[in-house]
């Protein structure tokens, strides 16, 4: 099991910005990040393979998230830009060590390392 500890997060107005960051206890090969708002489930937001540096992402995010790798260490990285309240919600790092495809990522195959989840407030 990889152990996943996230940072940053927090409250914002609508329009600001906001960084998480997540740091692995050992490799993976895929990490990224998922929210889950109140009442509804978890969503894929993001996600970078660690080797290529190819990242995907979900519609609702494209040109407002970017996901980043830390070659010195294992981590990632999620820069949020022109928040939302909709973008309102528990985030989640999650990493695999097995190499899924982006869909098979964001449907959450049962094997993930999840970290403990950082919120991030959005308000109109």
């Amino acid at each position: 099991q990889v152990n996943l500890v996230e940072s940053g997060g927090g409250s914002v107005q609508a329009g600001g910005s906001l960084r998480l960051s997540c740091a692995a206890s050992g490799y993976t090969y895929l990490m990224g990040w998922f929210r889950q708002a109140p009442g509804k489930e978890r969503e894929g937001v993001a996600l970078i393979y660690r080797n290529s540096g190819s990242t995907y992402y979900a519609d609702s995010v494209k040109g407002r998230f970017t996901i980043s790798r830390d070659s010195a260490k294992i981590a990632a990285d999620l820069q949020m830009n022109s928040l939302q309240p909709e973008d309102t919600g528990m985030y989640y790092c999650a990493a695999s060590r097995v190499i899924y495809s982006y869909s098979q990522f964001f449907s959450i195959p049962s094997n993930l390392d999840w970290g403990q989840g950082t919120q991030v407030t959005v308000s109109s």
